[in-house]
């Protein structure tokens, strides 16, 4: 007898819902059992805009939905400054939880939302989707293949979108009350994520942001960049940003490979997403050889609705065997918000370096 699927709660009408709504539609072992919202027609709508069946619950208000005993686990994607109240709130009611990023303000208020995750025996999982993709297994095989790949020497990603004059005056995300990380926080997550992975979610020892970051009239970050340097010499830069054209590259170079893609945020497709290695170069006197190669990874579901399977997986396997939660992913996000903190701190002190203190 198959498992029941995951009942997970929607709490929270944003834009970025709607895109998770769908993975949890289409994840083979989650289905969205409830929505909530401030009021009871704005979260009726969302239902109807999302297609959703009859027997979904719609509530007008948060803590309605976080009483319902037939709901297993809480998407959460809340402005950031209202993800301390709520997250705790929904481990406390012993509803797992998928949040999305930036997970905190600090990571003093990421450790208080663990801290009721752990008591209350809850998976916690961030939505950084990418981690999730078949593709993201594949390059780290790359990565991880010495003869090929060699040591690790530099990572440089960006992630950038244009936000146009309504966006950059009313998106929550420029609101220092609901979003005060601006694109730090929402884009430069990403660049901060990719550069830990690929070093193995070995912390730097120091970051600089770049002194170039713009800020709105209210002191909330539109764009910036930052270096991270580790112990060992490694190095990783990123640049976020609302005001240029969408782009999210990300390049891995080693001693003896390169691992670059143009897409690793948001993939170009849904079912199929491609990156490309570049192995040790020889010079035959008229070229460097052998020539790049391109790789197609294919993929059953949109990676948004992979992590949605994966998080439920965990859920299952707590719910019907009396599992622990996975540590794994309370810990990336914590050192994930480690480097936002002290980019944020270098941006503040006038771009000077700032060591992490894990």
């Amino acid at each position: 007898m198959e498992d029941a699927p995951i009942r997970i709660g929607i709490i929270g009408c944003a834009m970025i819902a709607y895109k998770v709504c769908r993975a949890i539609q289409l994840a083979p072992n989650a289905t969205v059992a409830a929505v909530a919202s401030r009021s009871v027609e704005k979260a009726a709508a969302f239902a109807m805009a999302n297609g959703l069946p009859p027997e979904a619950k719609i509530y007008g208000s948060y803590e309605a939905l976080l009483d319902d005993p037939d709901i297993d686990a809480v998407y959460l994607p809340l402005p950031t400054g209202l993800h301390h109240k709520w997250a705790i709130l929904t481990a406390q009611k012993k509803k797992h939880l998928l949040m999305e990023k930036p997970v905190a303000l600090n990571v003093g208020e990421f450790d208080e939302i663990v801290k009721a995750c752990e008591e209350n025996g809850v998976q916690f999982m961030d939505g950084t989707m990418w981690m999730h993709h078949p593709r993201t297994q594949k390059m780290e095989e790359f990565l991880k293949d010495k003869a090929e790949f060699g040591q690790l020497k530099s990572i440089h990603s960006c992630f950038t979108f244009y936000g146009d004059e309504n966006f950059l005056e009313s998106n929550i995300r420029v609101k220092p009350e609901l979003d005060g990380l601006g694109a730090l926080g929402d884009a430069g997550w990403y660049g901060i994520r990719a550069s830990l992975w690929a070093n193995d979610y070995d912390l730097p020892k120091t970051v600089t942001a770049m002194p170039d970051a713009l800020l709105n009239e209210a002191g909330v970050i539109l764009a910036c960049g930052a270096s991270l340097v580790w112990e060992d010499g490694k190095v990783a830069t990123f640049y976020c940003s609302f005001l240029s054209n969408l782009t999210d590259p990300l390049t891995v170079i080693g001693t003896y490979g390169t691992l670059h893609l143009n897409d690793y945020v948001l993939p170009w497709h849904d079912h199929e997403a491609s990156y490309t290695t570049t192995p040790r170069p020889v010079w035959d006197g008229r070229n460097y050889m052998p020539l790049p190669v391109d790789h197609t990874v294919a993929s059953t579901l949109p990676q948004e609705a992979c992590m949605v399977r994966e998080f439920a997986t965990l859920v299952q396997n707590i719910k019907k065997n009396g599992a622990q939660p996975d540590p794994k992913w309370p810990t990336i996000s914590r050192k994930t918000q480690l480097v936002v903190d002290a980019i944020k701190v270098s941006i503040d002190k006038g771009f000077q370096p700032v060591e992490i203190v894990g």
